[in-house]
């Protein structure tokens, strides 16, 4: 009889509280006792003086990562979401615009804005352009209607529902980054105190609060873990230098930037690393072979093109449709300035595994249309409407451009600097680019993968991608406007 049994248990929030779970799971590496007996001789009160000394006083954070919440904030503006969303190891989900319809007074007003001169222009803009939006969705659906005509015996909601999203993902162009929304947030404890320190730092009153109601309420449950989060200078103070030092460089070149911004690309590979293949393929026979690494990559370096094939397709022709390539392809990296409206930037927000440093929202670089709105006969109104957001928009900006982003419709490009390895790549271009992604980050998805196999065909020939996709034909089809 094995005298020690193989024994798998969850240890239920149902009974212990997290702070409890993660003393019990922190005391097995001096304890011999099983994490049953460890639980039932702790209180709260133990793992609070527990959590205390190790985890604030000696600083054994990871300790803190085996209490886990689930938070429902509700009710919170888009940009704020952006803040909320900003740190990689939790996990959300969020209210969607491709399959919701958003109700008309269904927007933030931050006090520092209605307080002052300009609270009228801000809830006559926010108004506006919720107006606009719901105009537009009849219009826009009875496209959408002639191209998936209604099929026999199908009810009028259930047809609603299978075409919605084609026409709702056209017309959310329109929605302002005040715009309201719900989301679900899981994180650890050592991610949660984090992040709200970054939420209590921020220039936007409304993600201040949001961080000090986020610490109120999982001080419920993990009254320790986050007690000591609060406002971090280094953050507020570089981030208002940095802001300065860009101001300045700005104005240096104002007389030049309309001539920039109407030439730029949407897509600029910064940076990636040169001998990629080799790395990947190297470190694929490094894991099994006794070799250093550079030894193993003079290898390949030598080999001839028919072995690099070779072995390549070993690294990667057997991947199945919802199998993982290799974690050897995180050894090399790609960096990319892109060019793009809020709408896809608030998909693409959600790759956090990758590196994004994302630019102020502004009413600065153009704004997309899409065709369906000239083909409903909506181009004017559409038009009109982002003209008057970008005036608002700047005069909200002169005193304070951080609220005046509120204002910011999705149809506005916005640059962000992203860096994400190959095998995120991988997942992104094959994601993203599918037949059911919304046409505007399926279109980056597409050419962001069409730049990766120019740069490293050997590897990135095994992306799977739907068959024909271009780019080009994308934005043709769904575009009448860009920027």
């Amino acid at each position: 009889m094995d005298r020690h049994p193989r024994s798998i248990y969850l240890l239920s929030p149902k009974q212990l509280s997290p702070e409890t779970i993660a003393v019990a799971f922190a005391k097995t590496s001096r304890s011999p006792e099983s994490f049953r007996e460890i639980a039932a001789g702790l209180t709260d009160e133990k793992s609070a003086e527990f959590h205390e000394k190790w985890v604030v006083g000696y600083g054994h954070q990871s300790v803190a990562e085996h209490a886990v919440l689930h938070i429902a904030i509700e009710n919170v503006s888009r940009l704020a979401i952006e803040s909320i969303e900003s740190n990689r190891l939790a996990s959300y989900t969020e209210k969607s615009t491709r399959y919701q319809k958003w109700d008309p007074d269904g927007y933030y007003s931050p006090t520092e804005v209605i307080a002052g001169r300009h609270g009228e222009l801000y809830r006559q803009t926010c108004e506006m352009l919720f107006n606009v939006y719901h105009e537009s969705l009849a219009p826009v659906r009875a496209v959408v209607q002639q191209r998936s005509p209604r099929k026999e015996g199908e009810k009028d909601a259930r047809w609603d529902g299978r075409i919605r999203s084609k026409y709702v993902d056209v017309c959310r162009f329109l929605l302002p980054a005040a715009a309201l929304a719900n989301l679900g947030m899981t994180a650890n404890a050592r991610v949660l105190e984090h992040a709200i320190r970054k939420l209590l730092s921020h220039p936007l009153r409304e993600v201040r609060e949001i961080g000090q109601g986020i610490k109120q309420v999982s001080q419920e449950e993990v009254p320790t873990l986050v007690k000591y989060a609060d406002q971090v200078p280094y953050l507020a103070g570089t981030d208002a230098a940095l802001a300065r030092r860009a101001n300045d460089m700005t104005l240096a070149r104002a007389d030049t930037r309309v001539g920039l911004y109407n030439n730029v690309e949407m897509l600029t590979l910064v940076d990636y690393t040169r001998d990629a293949e080799d790395r990947v393929l190297a470190a694929g026979l490094y894991r099994f072979a006794s070799l250093e690494f550079q030894q193993a990559l003079a290898w390949v370096k030598a080999a001839s093109p028919e072995q690099r094939h070779e072995l390549a397709a070993e690294c990667l022709s057997r991947l199945d449709k919802w199998d993982t390539p290799l974690r050897e392809l995180e050894h090399v990296a790609y960096t990319f300035d892109v060019l793009m409206d809020q709408g896809a930037y608030f998909e693409v927000k959600r790759h956090r595994m990758m590196t994004q440093t994302p630019q102020q929202l502004t009413c600065d670089l153009g704004y997309a249309r899409p065709r369906l709105i000239d083909e409903a006969g909506f181009r004017e109104r559409y038009d009109e409407a982002m003209e008057r957001a970008g005036e608002a928009y700047q005069l909200l900006a002169a005193p304070n451009p951080d609220t005046a982003s509120y204002l910011v419709p999705n149809a506005f490009n916005r640059r962000l600097l992203m860096t994400l390895n190959l095998r995120e790549a991988f997942h992104f271009c094959e994601l993203r680019s599918a037949a059911n992604a919304h046409f505007s980050v399926r279109r980056l998805a597409a050419r962001m993968a069409e730049m990766i196999r120019q740069t490293h065909p050997l590897l990135a020939a095994y992306m799977r991608l739907p068959q024909g996709l271009d780019w080009r034909e994308i934005q043709t089809e769904h575009f009448s406007q860009c920027k």
